[in-house]
């Protein structure tokens, strides 16, 4: 089973185009160790997600200046966070020939070795950590910021059809992507980064237009977030031939996935928190949002009477 193919030969869907392919180069600019095109297609995801952030963040009750103070600290502790997360789960390839760790290649990101879940959980522990800092409701801003990660892993998905790589196993669907793996010999795999790029695209949708619209508190989008990733993510590492193992354990003769287990426990996690919350029925008027435009609202008040006294 291939886990990569080559990046100097085409990419092409069969079934659905015929014969037409591209072949985009994964350097975009060669300076140095190289700008690609996967770094360019993050960054692109990254600013998507912040502008639409800060164009939602009224109705969350954060301000811009919230976001764009804690974007300062989230993009390198997130970059950390991602890289910790992989070298941990795939530390053999970081050792040298007599068994000892490499540094060097440890955080040589530029070869490659980023892992979603490692960035996702860092973000979450310096939300907390901002957000007590701040004196603002995590769950709001965890709201918005679910948002904001579905717009950029929807994105940031297709720096991996750039690279030919996080594909399928072989399939004869009439969508499947030909990529090759020598200079004569192809596969025709399952698209998976087409398939997360779209299942994010929906549950964006389903946030703005349908669980934002019946919020009752906050952290809901949060929740239906790792719900709805979770078992998309757990579904779709499934097919993946790339997926990280966890230390060579094995179930019921099949190797752990990382992410795939991961991903069920978040999304049973949230899917507990979700249920006790709304058996709460706390109603919207408890909202962080709704909560600081009652005390704005209060101040004025506030201010006349005291000015009487």
């Amino acid at each position: 089973m291939y886990e990569y193919a080559r990046t100097d030969m085409p990419i092409s869907f069969p079934g659905l185009f015929g014969d037409w392919s591209v072949n985009p180069n994964p350097v975009a600019i060669p300076i140095g160790n190289g700008i690609r095109w996967y770094g360019i297609i993050i960054c692109t995801g990254l600013i998507l997600a912040v502008l639409f952030c800060c164009r939602q963040s009224k109705k969350y009750g954060i301000t811009e200046d919230n976001i764009y103070d804690m974007m300062i600290w989230q993009i390198p502790l997130c970059i950390i966070g991602a890289r910790l997360y992989y070298v941990i789960f795939y530390l053999d390839l970081f050792r040298n020939a007599d068994g000892s760790l490499n540094p060097g290649r440890m955080i040589a990101i530029w070869d490659g070795g980023l892992a979603i879940y490692g960035a996702i959980i860092t973000a979450y522990l310096v939300l907390h950590i901002f957000c007590r800092k701040k004196k603002i409701s995590f769950g709001a801003f965890a709201d918005l910021g679910a948002m904001g990660l579905l717009i950029g892993q929807a994105v940031g998905r297709w720096g991996n059809f750039v690279n030919r790589e996080a594909f399928g196993g072989e399939t004869t669907l009439p969508w499947r992507m030909r990529v090759w793996v020598t200079a004569s010999e192809y596969i025709e795999v399952h698209p998976t980064f087409l398939y997360e790029s779209l299942w994010n695209l929906i549950g964006l949708g389903l946030i703005v237009f349908v669980i934002a619209k019946r919020r009752s508190f906050d952290g809901e989008n949060a929740c239906f977030y790792f719900i709805w990733y979770g078992l998309g993510r757990a579904w779709i590492e499934g097919l993946r031939t790339d997926t990280l193992k966890l230390f060579g354990w094995e179930l019921f003769g099949q190797p752990i996935r990382v992410s795939q287990l991961l991903s069920v426990a978040l999304a049973a996690a949230a899917l507990v928190v979700l249920i006790v919350n709304k058996r709460r029925r706390r109603g919207r008027e408890a909202l962080f949002v709704n909560r600081k435009a009652a005390l704005e609202a209060a101040e004025p008040i506030q201010e006349q009477e005291d000015t009487a006294q």
